[in-house]
């Protein structure tokens, strides 16, 4: 499933203004000129020119690991939302398990602080009794299944999805997980970077353990056996690259089947203790070796090192709920070594974040009311459809592609299902248990809910009105198993979409989003999708050929960037999004340029003529300052390249672009034609 144009590290919200922003001025609606630095020329960094002046007038809050346009909409919304939710916890008077009054009791569980600090890990009291007692591999499974149900990630992940070969139907699915540090490759990489957060690591899960009560000597060898058995898990696991492939974590199994590949571990224990139905006899696993490596683990290590193992697992997934030592410990590994953040932000901002993970549509289903017209919905469906429109056009002159594949493109291209704002439909919350009491318990039962959720889905049709993102959120996705793209109004907002700003602004950095979400369909991973949603090959052998020559001249360009002085970019990790950040930029502006054919001409605010207006939104869309921590991290494992490199590489691939600002061959923001990737 791909998601995310803008990546988001951590949900945060301010209010007030910030003693590092500019003073407000007049507003700007669409291109911002105060964001420009006229001493840099466009031909040469486009992404400086653009926004240099915001470059150099802002920094990163303490708090955050980036600053960018999409944490300046998040404020936005989350200010807006902190005086919803305040006055939802003041309110005791809504009906119990409306929206209101489940999101207003989550919220005040957790910000009862003294509570909470009073409490410790008390609340956690009889989970860890239930691990302590591990003492069979029987016992293993059972309390593995009591864990997946309430979220905490350990050993493998269980979940609920669409078939990929059935997209009318759910299925169960296994796949690799149980790692503590982002990605596989920290555990196996021997650069020194790696070797060092292994170290951090280290320390920081025997701090975590010293929290629980245990004494230095033995946290020291409980920390070491996690790391151990993380490495082993690590060691089997699929990298990010090879989990890009479709057909390559797609086994399906019966029951019977999965405990012959992977003997060792009680399935049928695990089974029954997560919850799966009787009647669900078949599974996806998405990763057979990595279940048959800890099965493995499950029968030959001692129920001691397992018990150490949950127990890190059990307090690294509830830590955030907890009393201050565990939130500032988890803070000082998670936020401050790998992301480089300076401070933890304010308690109300995480305990918001906590309730729309949680319940992400009560909270969504409260925001809309205050920040979401019906006039903007239809404002946005429109721009929907005319890319929509482009990009048949497109495809239907494509000269690489044959005509047998247009027609399958083209009825896929078709039957799109479009979400914008927010379900017609909300999310019933009403069995869901939430109290006063404990915020961990509070957490841990909308898990749970979660869980039994989706599990309830198996057996019956595919509702495909169902989002996978809440309306509040600032981002966008394409889900190819539905066929579906999604824009919620937590990223309608300025100044990606501002309805009072001309066409080439909003093309220019909504648009262009738009056409992203609508590429992810055909590019290398969602154009092994068919219209239906069902992984099938349905390219001519020819076509598939011709793209895969395309796609390799993208992966080289990419390789070439240097995000840090000692790490490049990983042209195949991010493959789909940059083929989705090029044909959303080309599909937005041909739908520009038809909008443009119907109107007279216009006085080009800012002395700027449309087309020049359009890529200046689109490169200011991407503004952003980094830390080099938190860029590392996104290079090893997000699948998008870093915002300035989503800038200078597909504008430098673009002719459109380059004739909009006269640039001349030989130019940094002039590929040679042969090393362009033209593929819509």
């Amino acid at each position: 499933m791909k998601r995310c144009v803008l990546p988001v590290l951590f949900a945060v919200a301010l209010s007030g203004l910030h003693p590092w922003a500019q003073p407000p001025g007049p507003p700007e609606h669409g291109v911002q000129l105060s964001t420009l630095d006229a001493a840099v020329k466009p031909c040469e960094d486009f992404f400086e020119y653009a926004n240099g002046g915001w470059l150099k007038a802002n920094r990163i809050p303490a708090q955050y690991p980036s600053w960018d346009a999409s944490w300046e909409v998040y404020e936005r919304n989350m200010a807006l939302l902190k005086t919803i939710m305040e006055g939802a916890a003041r309110d005791t008077s809504s009906p119990r398990g409306s929206a209101r009054r489940l999101a207003g009791d989550f919220f005040a569980s957790g910000m009862d602080e003294g509570a909470i600090e009073k409490a410790g890990m008390g609340p956690l009291a009889s989970r860890i009794q239930h691990i302590q007692g591990v003492s069979s591999p029987r016992d293993l499974a059972a309390e593995l299944g009591r864990l997946h149900l309430e979220g905490i990630d350990a050993g493998f992940a269980f979940g609920v999805g669409i078939d990929d070969k059935a997209s009318d139907r759910t299925i169960a699915k296994l796949e690799q997980s149980g790692l503590g540090l982002p990605d596989r490759d920290y555990y196996t990489k021997d650069d020194a970077p790696s070797k060092l957060i292994r170290a951090q690591y280290l320390q920081h899960v025997a701090r975590m353990f010293q929290l629980m009560g245990d004494p230095a000597s033995q946290a020291a060898m409980n920390a070491q056996t996690v790391m151990t058995m993380e490495t082993r898990l690590a060691k089997a696991s699929m990298t990010a690259v090879e989990k890009r492939d479709p057909p390559s974590v797609y086994h399906k199994m019966t029951r019977e089947q999965i405990a012959k590949e992977a003997p060792g571990f009680d399935w049928a224990a695990y089974f029954t203790a997560v919850g799966l139905p009787p009647a669900e006899t078949a599974l996806v696993v998405r990763q057979p070796s990595f279940l048959r490596e800890f099965a493995l683990m499950a029968q030959t290590l001692p129920p001691a090192r397992w018990r150490a193992y949950l127990r890190w697992h059990l307090i690294h997934g509830t830590a955030r709920y907890l009393s201050a030592p565990f939130v500032m410990e988890t803070f000082g590994f998670y936020s401050k070594t790998l992301s480089g953040v300076e401070e933890l932000r304010p308690r109300w901002q995480r305990v918001l974040s906590a309730t729309e993970g949680a319940m992400g549509e009560a909270v969504g289903q409260l925001y809309v009311e205050k920040a979401f017209s019906p006039e903007a919905k239809g404002k946005a469906l429109d721009l929907v459809k005319n890319l929509q429109a482009a990009l048949r056009e497109r495809i239907i002159h494509l000269d690489w592609m044959t005509e047998t594949t247009k027609e399958k493109a083209l009825a896929k291209l078709g039957t799109f299902i479009i979400k914008i704002g927010y379900p017609d439909r909300w999310r019933d919350y009403s069995t869901l248990e939430i109290t006063r009491g404990p915020y961990v318990l509070n957490a841990l039962a909308a898990n749970a809910f979660e869980s039994r959720r989706n599990l309830a889905k198996l057996g019956k049709p595919v509702d495909r009105t169902e989002w996978l993102m809440n309306a509040e959120e600032v981002n966008a996705y394409y889900e190819p198993l539905t066929n579906e793209i999604c824009f919620p109004a937590g990223i309608l907002q300025p100044p990606f979409f501002d309805p009072q700003a001309d066409d080439a602004s909003n093309y220019g950095a909504t648009g262009a989003t738009i056409g992203h979400e609508m590429t992810h369909g055909f590019d290398d991973e969602g154009s092994q999708y068919d219209a239906s949603g069902n992984l099938r090959d349905w390219w001519t052998p020819q076509d598939r050929k011709a793209y895969a020559e395309r796609q390799a001249i993208m992966v080289k360009q990419y390789d070439a960037y240097m995000a840090l002085p000692d790490q490049a970019i990983n042209g195949k990790l991010t493959l789909g999004e940059n083929i989705a950040d090029l044909g959303g930029l080309t599909i937005a502006f041909a739908a520009l340029e038809h909008v443009l054919a119907d109107k007279p001409a216009a006085q080009t605010p800012g002395g700027f003529t449309p087309q020049q207006r359009f890529f200046l939104a689109y490169a200011q869309s991407w503004r952003t300052l980094q830390r080099p921590e938190a860029l590392r991290v996104q290079l090893n494992t997000d699948p998008h390249s870093p915002p300035r490199f989503r800038v200078l590489g597909p504008l430098a691939d673009l002719p459109e672009f380059q004739k909009a600002f006269g640039c001349a061959s030989g130019c940094p923001m002039v590929r040679p034609p042969a090393q362009r990737p033209t593929i819509w």
